[in-house]
């Protein structure tokens, strides 16, 4: 009888507002008929009269109204949702919550969502770009974009990209100015963009390496940002050196704007992958979304 109740109340809602049976019938595609025999039927549930009607025209009655005015509101807003929530046959309807680091987004997650959106457009996707490390469990995130080096084991992960460098760069001009550091340890005598740990606040240490040897350079300089759009874009002005995502600046050294420095001493690193708990596998949007990852994975780098 609820289930009932519930769609003879849309229909009267939908008479009603439209003043006409023929109408709500087109808008509810059913016949006139069936918005007829609907709307009698909750009447005699309800035992009022709702509609006056002549052969010319129909009104509502004093019931009709205050059940308009009373649930009218409250029930459209409730089949609003319902239709926003529920599903076509074949179709997922749902949310996708994903943390991404700063590095990552333009490469990894921009060149997915096109492609996801158009063949999932009922699948709400947020993006919170952060540089922390962030439990994605405890914060109600569904999944993660990390370094292989920074997903706790008990994760699943999906590749992203392949593995790829950090370089260490800058500007023809600056070193026309400053000459050009040939060991790691030149590095501390030389201007260097640095970011803070999130976790600690500690500024961060280069890290190089050559062979099986490692260093890790604190590097120093007059300006801390965690900002790489913007440290790219005083380092091409020839204010110092960076350490950066080798695929971020590709484009730059293509051009001349930077160049490569202690290029031999560039670390690899395994690559970008997402990652998410396996119980989460259950998860509609993000199954879909891990298989347009994995159609697209490597196309991004």
């Amino acid at each position: 009888m609820k289930t009932s109740l519930l769609s003879h109340l849309e229909t009267f809602l939908v008479v009603a507002r439209l003043g006409s049976f023929s109408a709500a019938a087109r808008e509810l595609r059913v016949s006139p008929a069936a918005v007829s025999q609907s709307t009698r039927q909750l009447e005699e549930q309800l035992r009022v009269v709702l509609f006056t009607r002549t052969t010319r025209s129909m009104a509502l009655t004093d019931a009709g109204r205050r059940l308009l005015e009373g649930a009218g509101p409250g029930l459209g807003q409730a089949l609003a949702s319902l239709r926003e929530v529920s599903a076509q046959p074949g179709e997922t309807v749902g949310r996708l919550k994903l943390t991404v680091p700063e590095i990552a987004w333009p490469h990894v997650i921009a060149p997915v969502l096109p492609a996801f959106r158009e063949r999932h457009p009922r699948v709400e996707v947020e993006v919170v770009v952060e540089n922390r490390f962030v439990d994605i469990v405890a914060e109600g995130y569904d999944a993660g974009v990390r370094l292989h080096e920074a997903i706790e084991r008990d994760m699943v992960q999906v590749r992203l990209t392949d593995a790829f460098r950090f370089v260490v760069v800058a500007a023809p001009s600056y070193l026309e100015r400053h000459g050009t550091p040939q060991k790691p340890e030149d590095l501390l005598h030389h201007e260097c963009f640095t970011i803070r740990i999130p976790s600690s606040g500690a500024l961060y240490a280069w890290e190089l390496e050559r062979g099986k040897r490692n260093w890790r350079v604190p590097v120093r300089g007059g300006i801390v940002t965690n900002h790489r759009e913007l440290t790219l874009a005083l380092v091409e002005q020839g204010l110092g050196l960076a350490y950066a995502f080798e695929p971020a600046v590709r484009e730059a050294l293509r051009t001349g704007r930077l160049v490569r420095v202690l290029e031999q001493y560039a670390p690899s690193v395994p690559g970008f992958f997402l990652y998410f708990p396996s119980r989460a596998r259950r998860s509609g949007p993000l199954r879909l979304f891990v298989e347009v990852v994995k159609e697209l994975a490597g196309k991004t780098l």
